[in-house]
């Protein structure tokens, strides 16, 4: 073959690699043009690198600064801490590029790994990690049995058993612990663990247990008391005391209190036997061995008793008898022993009656009655009215009350007197017995002024010549001396009256027997039973009256209703 035609091939050869490498590139040209910018213009972003000002803080005694340097410029800064996005806190501050963390007052929880990042436009680059240690620790040191019952700061194991004791704490970097036995002696710096095998009596006492944190140089001490009990031991009994015992309802609180030899043990509150759980008035201290009432209810009342226990026994106080005062409540008035009750009776007239009075109190109730028509009061529950009369009609009341809660109830009963003699007679009969007493009290006056006044009395009898005259004249003749076969006329003696209004008030008022000579009706109006009684009793206070108008009250006496002097009362002379 020639030389022409050895170039002609390669030529060829090459044009056709040129256009296989053309059609080849067309999608790698086609990514390059949905990228932003020309190709080969985008610089790659280079590492940052991070610093701290300290590595290893004390808690609440460092501040610690963060720095992130990068080469690239028209960039974001972003940190990162323990992998997370880190989160801005009011102890934390940025620079205002950003490149420079601080954190001020560093925490346990600040404690980890960081990173900063740079942020381009498509690409994103971090720094190698920085790790912040934060010496914190110990915290108060808190003492715990796997054995026993743990109560507050004492533990109660039983002779024998084997006690196991761990301090628990927290710190960093890890405590040393130091154990301090009830007998004085101290243990070589061990674990937070501290094992007793077979407890006996000698074991009894205060443990202590001293952590120590040598990075921050701080110091912590904890205790427990143990108390060694022989299997079969039982609990000393508590005891309930009250400050107080004089309760008022609603106006008083109480505080009951659980005395015990034993410190930190459990303590539970009974009422009746009961549990009592806390309310919105009954309220526990934080270790329940104070039991607090506010505003006492009737409902308190009761034996209360407080229970010590642990994991294996138990002790019971004995109760404390709490009494609530209250009351009195509604007063309430029954008849007899019936347990109705009544706001009126009604009792046949000489017939007993009996009431009660009774109403609901914490003491009982004092009780006092009264009545409407009758003087003074009578203490007593009950009260007995024996052969009723008409005075005792009216309303009876009786007033129930309490000393020592200071509050009185009063209720009222009306008596009704029914009988024969009953003032409820009929209209007709009313009227004549008012109009016959009036007339004799119309007699008695009028006789009993004019003998005083030697007048118009001597006119009627024939002593005045002129009215001798003027009377007809009768065929009988009136003989001022009485016969032997003619009943004796009726000596009244009346005492001195000085006026006519004086007269009615005298036949009120004068001894019961002197109606029974007069021969008055049993009944007179006012519904009161005239008879006689002792003289030393204490009469019933009687209306006065009726009364005479006031015009011409002479005039009304001098009009006789009956001229035949026969059945007209001889009056005495003025003794």
């Amino acid at each position: 073959m020639g030389l022409a035609a050895l170039w002609s091939c390669w030529w060829t050869g090459v044009l056709l690699s040129a256009s296989l490498l053309t059609i080849w590139n067309l999608p790698a040209e086609a990514q390059l043009a949905l990228q932003a910018g020309p190709p080969n213009t985008q610089k790659l972003l280079a590492k940052p690198t991070i610093s701290t000002s300290q590595g290893i803080v004390i808690e609440h005694r460092g501040v610690v600064t963060f720095r992130c340097y990068t080469v690239n410029i028209n960039v974001s800064i972003h940190w990162v801490s323990n992998n997370i996005p880190l989160v801005l806190n009011e102890r934390m501050q940025l620079s205002a590029d950003g490149k420079s963390l601080t954190i001020f007052t560093v925490q346990r929880e600040d404690a980890g790994i960081y990173q900063c990042e740079v942020w381009g436009a498509s690409e994103v680059q971090s720094s190698d990690i920085t790790l912040l240690e934060v010496y914190y620790g110990p915290d108060p040191v808190e003492i715990k049995v796997d054995s026993g019952i743990l109560r507050g700061g004492v533990v109660e194991v039983t002779k024998g058993s084997t006690v196991n004791f761990q301090a628990e704490t927290q710190s960093y970097p890890a405590a040393t612990y130091t154990w301090y036995l009830p007998n004085d002696s101290i243990l070589p710096p061990t674990t937070r663990t501290l094992t007793i095998p077979a407890v006996s009596g000698k074991d009894e006492g205060i443990y202590r247990c001293l952590v120590f944190n040598s990075a921050t140089h701080m110091s912590h001490l904890g205790a427990l008391k143990v108390l060694v009990l022989a299997s079969q031991q039982s609990l000393a009994k508590p005891c309930v005391v009250s400050p107080s015992m004089d309760f008022v309802e609603n106006t008083s609180s109480v505080a009951l209190t659980c005395q015990s030899t034993y410190e930190g043990i459990s303590v539970r509150w009974f009422r009746e036997g009961r549990a009592l759980l806390p309310s919105e008035r009954l309220v526990l201290s934080t270790d329940n061995r104070t039991l607090v009432i506010h505003s006492l209810q009737r409902d308190d009342t009761g034996p209360y008793q407080c229970e010590i226990w642990t994991w294996d026994r138990e002790a019971w106080s004995d109760p404390l008898w709490l009494t609530i005062n209250y009351g009195p409540d509604r007063v309430d008035i029954t008849r007899d022993t019936v347990s109705v009750v009544l706001s009126t009776v009604e009792v046949k007239l000489d017939s007993n009656l009996t009431l009660q009075c009774w109403a609901e109190s914490q003491p009982g109730a004092q009780y006092c009655w009264s009545c409407e028509h009758l003087g003074g009061e009578y203490t007593g529950g009950q009260l007995v009215i024996t052969a009723v009369t008409w005075a005792h009609q009216g309303a009876c009341s009786c007033t129930a009350s309490n000393p020592l809660t200071g509050l009185a109830r009063s209720a009222s009963i009306l008596v009704h007197v029914v009988g024969s003699q009953s003032p409820s007679l009929s209209a007709g009969t009313i009227a004549g017995i008012v109009t016959g007493v009036l007339s004799v009290i119309a007699l008695v006056a009028g006789l009993g002024y004019y003998s005083r006044k030697a007048g118009w009395l001597s006119k009627i009898l024939g002593d005045d010549p002129v009215s001798k005259a003027s009377q007809p004249t009768s065929g009988r003749k009136h003989s001022t001396e009485p016969s032997a076969d003619k009943p004796r006329p009726l000596s009244f003696r009346i005492p001195e009256i000085q006026e006519h209004t004086r007269v009615n008030q005298m036949f009120w008022s004068a001894p019961p027997q002197h109606f029974y000579e007069t021969k008055l009706p049993p009944a007179i109006p006012g519904g009161f039973a005239l008879r006689p009684r002792n003289p030393q009793s204490k009469l019933p206070e009687l209306p006065v009256g009726p009364f005479l108008p006031e015009k011409n009250r002479e005039s009304n006496y001098q009009t006789l209703i009956h001229p035949d002097d026969d059945i007209y009362c001889q009056i005495g002379s003025k003794a």
